[in-house]
């Protein structure tokens, strides 16, 4: 009777923010509802019209690319005093969009975070797809960028090493690191569930695909014992460069002597940032996916709270690094300080300053309202806002801070041409093309975790 009550009483409040699975579900449906959108031999129209239009622009950046090489970097609106354009502007965006999986999948799970759960793996590939997209942006921006090699240590008859001062440097190392750490996390991660896809699959070729893939996981105590001591030594390693990563990018811009990049407040400025624009990439990819295949029982809206909470947390953040921005140019008393301040709100590009306050800024404050924070359509807009308005940010910090020097007669304007948009949207067909891809091939949520919750649940109620 008791056991009986206990669970009446949950389904009653299975519409609480606080539950993390649906009531209904139990250890079988969810293994049946996540594997059978992998092993399900038909995908839903949503599916196929959204990867369709990820390859459209995907081939648009590869065509851009193709000019790119055959033609050269002229063919971008850079020019002097604007040497960094869209190119860097999209490697800054893309590398903090890349943080919300490394801080959902590693610093929640140190904090015992069970509502991560449900949405790490997603957010881990998502990572994974982000960084490649920023990757590929300061190799284009060379050059000659078959010639990328030079920035390693390799060993070389010639005796040119690298100029380990250079913060460009630094780049590589913190990202391929991050990358690294990152994939191999995520792939542990996967193991148990690939596991119950090699026994759930239908077809022999699905059987030995994913019996490979699995590394012989039987589920025997050992083999969990191993998989939760490596799990959590990644997670350790994968912390720090939550917060090294987009710090050492910050410094592209922090060492140099350029108005309104040479700050102290980049660092944690740019770290809070990432985070900000992942999350809300996080929840732009996984509100449409919740929907379309009814995953509601499983991505509850304890999740949704959650994560509008640390988006509303990382906003505010950002907001006050926007008034020290403002602060500290006024406080210096540098002639040219003083200038940007200006310049930013009234110059040539003043309106894509203030389009990024109403983005970042005004809009977020929306996450304040429950009602705001519990429904997905409200929540995606408001996640789209933020996401446009980390990329303006990213245009001012680059363009308009470097588009009026020291000398007036340095100053200069840029104009984004028609490949820097096409090669813009083309890296946001490569990501939307891999999140898709991803979603089809593997389990985008993690059954062991979840069924690690309804297993603690169905213990309680007995």
């Amino acid at each position: 009777m008791a056991s009986q009550k206990l669970l009446n009483k949950e389904i009653e409040s299975s519409s609480s923010p606080h539950v993390l699975v649906s009531p209904g579900e139990t250890l079988e449906s969810t293994s049946a509802k996540i594997s059978g959108i992998v092993l399900g031999r038909k995908h839903p129209p949503f599916w196929w019209v959204s990867f369709g239009v990820g390859f459209i622009l995907l081939m648009g950046l590869l065509y851009g690319i193709t000019i790119l090489f055959a033609v050269g970097i002229g063919i971008w609106g850079i020019n002097i005093p604007v040497a960094w354009g869209f190119a860097i502007v999209n490697f800054v965006w893309w590398i903090g969009i890349g943080h919300a999986g490394t801080f959902i999948s590693a610093i929640l799970l140190l904090l015992l975070q069970k509502w991560r759960n449900s949405i790490n793996r997603l957010a881990e590939a998502m990572t994974l797809f982000a960084v490649a997209c920023a990757g590929m942006f300061p190799l284009l921006h060379l050059g000659r960028p078959w010639t990328f090699f030079w920035i390693l240590p390799y060993p070389n008859t010639m005796g040119l090493w690298p100029q380990f001062r250079s913060p460009l440097v630094w780049d590589v190392f913190a990202v391929c690191t991050y990358f690294t750490v990152s994939l191999i996390f995520w792939y542990t991660g996967l193991i148990p569930d690939l596991a119950t896809m090699r026994d759930r699959a239908r077809t022999r070729l699905s059987r030995i695909g994913f019996g490979i893939m699995s590394l012989g996981w039987r589920g025997s105590a050992v083999h969990w014992n191993h998989f939760q001591t490596v799990y959590l030594i990644l997670a350790g390693l994968s912390t720090p460069l939550v917060l090294s990563v987009h710090s050492v990018v910050s410094t592209d811009f922090a060492v140099a002597n350029i108005p309104g990049w040479h700050t102290t407040i980049f660092p944690p400025f740019f770290v809070a940032g990432a985070i900000y624009s992942g999350f809300a990439m996080v929840l732009n990819i996984m509100i449409p996916l919740r929907s379309v295949y009814g995953l509601e029982s499983v991505i509850t809206e304890r999740h949704l709270n959650c994560m509008a909470g640390v988006m509303l947390a990382t906003g505010l953040m950002v907001g006050y690094g926007y008034i020290m921005e403002t602060f500290t140019g006024w406080y210096s008393g540098d002639l040219y300080e003083q200038y940007l301040v200006v310049n930013r709100a009234i110059g040539p590009y003043g309106w894509t300053y203030w389009l990024l306050l109403t983005f970042n800024v005004v809009i977020p404050q929306l996450l304040w309202v429950r009602r705001v924070r519990s429904r997905p359509v409200s929540l995606f807009l408001v996640a789209l806002s933020i996401n446009i308005g980390m990329w303006l940010e990213r245009f001012v910090i680059v363009i308009v801070s470097l588009h009026r020097d020291f000398l007036p007669s340095s100053w200069g304007t840029y104009a984004p041409t028609g490949w820097d948009w096409l090669i813009l949207f083309g890296s946001v067909g490569l990501f939307v093309s891999l999140v898709f891809l991803f979603v089809r091939l593997l389990p985008m949520i993690p059954m062991s975790e979840i069924k690690e919750i309804i297993a603690e649940r169905e213990e309680e109620a007995a």
